[in-house]
């Protein structure tokens, strides 16, 4: 079984996910080009070196038009001033760092940090939510609301299960956003450099998990970070309330590091692919991708993958029994293949002693767990008892089976292998053995041993 695993212990962002999971293929850097390659307007993805706690890993930049999300503090006077209160506002969402230099300085995890709300008065009404423009100093900034995304992601020369995957993400966001803001889906719009940052990488890490292929996909609890965050509308609660509503039944802990560590892209993508959250569990790692965020802290700043292979989990079988005193040893046999033929893992009988010392004997059945009912009847129905005792087990087995046929001085030879957990054994089929024994007038355990002198020549 490929597991992946993914370590959030400072959080979890959009590029920090891009940058750790392409850190476990061959050639990341045919994965940007690849990227790059998709057509998104304007949008520009490029994978960069980057060094914490003496860690090196990667930093997967995406640029809008040539500007980077964070920038667009510095461009705003103040925190975004441009917020006014009218019947219908449009909330707008987008991850940011922010500049030292800001007009409310404080420290944030990652190259995309918090979800802001604007709410911005329209000279016209709409009936539908429309991408429109407004002023931010000098530069004038687009926005789209879902449709547009939708058509974005769908317009993409991605395939049907990365487009599925991304448009999935996208709507936990949105319907975040709804929640968080106490507006329909509808009326969410996203700002331009944002939004399209989010598609890179949201489909990005969609399209990685792809080629990947891991058959199960577990993280670490998520790191969110403590303290609060400037935004339009006033201070918020870290984490925000887009993220927090999106990592409900997710656990979370604040952590070391004041400011906001997961960003609603990435608590989406976690939640969206994580089968399951909690610590490691026993694997053996084949590679390891470091995901960095761009701030630094005492902590190493990065998200850590590690893809490796785990035996797979082997299903609870059911183990049926019963005591028979009053059926003959034909009537027994009858059952026990009956019991066989109906697909029944293995069936055994074993003599013992009953009430009044009488001879009898134990029917045992193993089954799959959720056969236990249907093999429980037949056993009712082929013999004479009147109850089935059921106990369910865990069972290992060597995963891995396979048959093949050598041509060997005697005649080709069947053979079964198994191999797991570090054991592998063959030998060749009972039948074929007994009959080489025959033709060649040797003892079974005689014409074994030929067949395995015969084979390691």
């Amino acid at each position: 079984m490929k597991l992946l695993y993914l370590e959030c212990g400072m959080g979890a962002s959009g590029d920090m996910l891009l940058g750790a999971l392409a850190g476990l293929l061959d050639d990341p850097h045919a994965f940007v080009r690849e990227m790059n390659a998709l057509g998104l307007p304007g949008v520009r993805v490029e994978m960069e070196p980057s060094v914490k706690c003496g860690i090196t890993g990667i930093h997967m930049s995406v640029t809008v038009h040539g500007e980077a999300e964070e920038s667009l503090d510095v461009h705003a006077e103040g925190e975004h001033a441009h917020f006014h209160a009218h019947e219908h506002p449009h909330v707008h969402l987008h991850e940011h760092e922010h500049s030292h230099e800001h007009a409310h300085a404080h420290e944030h995890a990652h190259e995309h940090a918090h979800a802001h709300e604007h709410a911005h008065e329209h000279e016209h009404d709409h009936e539908h939510a429309h991408a429109h423009e407004h002023a931010h100093g000098e530069h004038a900034h687009h926005h789209a609301g879902m449709r547009e995304i939708e058509s974005i992601i769908a317009g993409l020369p991605i395939s049907d299960t990365v487009r599925r995957d991304a448009l999935a993400v996208y709507a936990l966001i949105a319907q975040a956003e709804s929640e968080a803001h106490g507006r329909p889906v509808e009326e969410i719009h996203f700002h331009e450099v944002g939004s399209l940052d989010a598609v890179a990488d949201i489909v990005g890490v969609s399209m990685l998990m792809e080629r990947i292929a891991p058959d199960r996909v577990i993280a670490s609890p998520v790191t969110t970070g403590y303290g609060h965050v400037h935004c339009a509308h006033g201070i918020l609660p870290v984490p925000a309330p887009a993220t927090a509503s999106i990592l409900r039944g997710v656990p979370c802990s604040a952590g070391r590091v004041e400011g906001e560590l997961c960003t609603p892209t990435g608590a989406a993508l976690l939640k969206y692919f994580v089968d399951a959250f909690g610590p490691m569990e026993a694997m053996a790692t084949e590679r390891i991708g470091y995901g960095m965020g761009k701030k630094d802290f005492p902590v190493a700043n990065c998200l850590r993958a590690f893809l490796g292979a785990r035996e797979a989990e082997q299903p609870r079988i059911a183990e049926l029994r019963c005591n028979l005193d009053d059926m003959t040893p034909e009537a027994v046999a009858f059952a026990s293949e009956a019991l066989l033929s109906a697909g029944a893992l293995d069936v055994y009988t074993a003599p013992l002693f009953m009430k009044k010392n009488r001879p009898g004997v134990l029917l045992g059945c193993i089954c799959p767990e959720d056969e236990a009912p249907r093999f429980a009847r037949l056993m009712l129905e082929k013999t004479t008892t009147l109850g089935v005792r059921c106990c369910v087990q865990e069972r290992y087995i060597l995963s891995t089976r396979t048959r093949e046929t050598r041509s060997t001085r005697f005649g080709p030879v069947r053979f079964k292998r198994s191999e797991g957990y570090g054991v592998r054994r063959e030998k060749p089929e009972s039948d074929d053995v007994a009959r080489i024994a025959r033709e060649a007038n040797l003892s079974f355990p005689d014409a074994a041993r030929a067949i395995e002198q015969e084979d390691e020549r």
